[in-house]
């Protein structure tokens, strides 16, 4: 299949299965991403808050505007701007920023080829389960690092393949059923379904949808999107800096840094995770991957320099910084909190007064010197709270 003619597959695809089909709210979404929000985001990559906050922020590949809505109403000094390959889709994006009064962006019915037809540089690009479904995901992260102003961040949402080896079969056994009629998307969901009613109920593939994806693909355009895509191209760590490393910019790091902790799958052999110094980050990740497949996707971030980095190792540095608590958070004011990550954080009753003092940083700017002269924390458990992204900090 041409360029050309899997373009207009996708298009298709997307026109009769706009996605993520999302309901649409008369009020701004519950809750946060904490990677589409620029200072959170920011934060993460850098170790400091970022200078300014009316940036300008592109959702490559925003479909119905689930991520476009969070951007805008998450960064109120923003302007977004979102595009996509389905005017179908995008009309959906118009009315769902609309209805919840999500201000202060633009969309346009357009590729990642020809993003280069905007005018301007963007601070932070968001392209969430783009790539991996251009003909050529190289020329499509390339266009867009040509968007990315120095200083800026991008960040990168692509399937993995160890995880999503089950979806790759009924891929295939879809379109052998459908011969002719493959691009029939009505069709082939039809079929699709046919197939988890026949097969037994131990068959590898029915047990993989049930456990991981049967919940969100009762809705026919997610079942659409993951069986019935025309392009899809599902990567590997060695694979996957093949491409990054083609975009020519920084790679930050991983936005699950959890998952690619060597410790948790090695830590109980010291033995084992002797054997691993010698390896390069790139292989540990490797590795990683390798024991534990369950990975089915990679988020993470990439940096165009010059992007500065914090060093708060240093205690005359770190005392004289502005802290303030993070942007997302749930379940404040109280000592147990859900953090940026939605993971259950108790908070010691030093850690909280702290962070009430923090909160109140937003017009009084003490520094943390100043907040610890009368919060009995120390810098140590500032240097925890800033690890668990609980707070937030500006040089001095």
């Amino acid at each position: 299949m041409t360029n050309q003619k899997t373009i207009a597959a996708v298009e298709q695809l997307y026109n009769t299965y706009p996605f993520p089909p999302e309901p649409l709210l008369d009020e701004p979404p519950p809750g946060y991403n904490w990677r589409w929000n620029w200072i959170a985001a920011y934060s993460f990559c850098t170790g400091q808050k970022p200078q300014k906050q009316d940036v300008r922020i592109l959702d490559a590949g925003c479909g119905t505007g689930v991520g476009t809505e969070y951007l805008v109403h998450l960064n109120p000094e923003a302007s977004v701007v979102g595009i996509d390959l389905s005017e179908g889709a995008l009309a959906v994006a118009r009315e769902r920023c609309c209805r919840s009064r999500a201000q202060g962006v633009e969309f346009h019915h357009l590729s990642l080829y020809e993003v280069g037809q905007i005018e301007g540089e963007f601070d932070l690009i968001n392209c969430v389960g783009v790539l991996h479904h251009l003909p050529d995901p190289i020329g499509g992260i390339q266009a867009l690092t040509q968007k990315l102003a120095p200083g800026g961040l991008m960040h990168v949402f692509v399937y993995a393949e160890l995880g999503r080896w089950e979806i790759q079969l009924m891929q295939k056994a879809i379109a052998l059923l459908q011969g002719e009629e493959k691009g029939n998307y009505q069709d082939g969901v039809k079929v699709g379904r046919q197939l988890f009613e026949v097969l037994p109920e131990n068959n590898r593939i029915v047990k993989r949808e049930r456990e991981r994806w049967s919940l969100e693909n009762q809705r026919d355009a997610n079942f659409a999107d993951m069986y019935l895509h025309p392009q899809e191209i599902d990567y590997n760590i060695e694979t996957l800096f093949e491409l990054i490393e083609a975009s020519g910019l920084e790679f930050i790091g991983f936005s699950n840094p959890s998952y690619w902790d060597l410790e948790r799958l090695l830590g109980k052999n010291p033995e084992l995770m002797a054997r691993t110094q010698g390896l390069s980050d790139r292989q540990v990740y490797r590795l990683i991957e390798l024991l534990d497949p369950e990975v089915s996707h990679y988020e993470f971030f990439l940096g165009r320099p010059p992007l500065p980095k914090a060093d708060w190792s240093v205690d005359e540095i770190l005392l004289a910084a502005i802290p303030e608590r993070h942007p997302c958070m749930e379940g404040w004011p109280s000592q147990c909190v859900f953090n940026y990550d939605y993971q259950i954080t108790n908070l010691s009753p030093a850690e909280f007064e702290f962070l009430q003092a923090c909160d109140a940083n937003s017009t009084r700017q003490r520094t943390l010197a100043e907040i610890l002269a009368d919060v009995p924390l120390g810098l140590e458990g500032v240097r925890s709270l800033l690890k668990q992204q609980l707070i937030i900090l500006t040089p001095s």
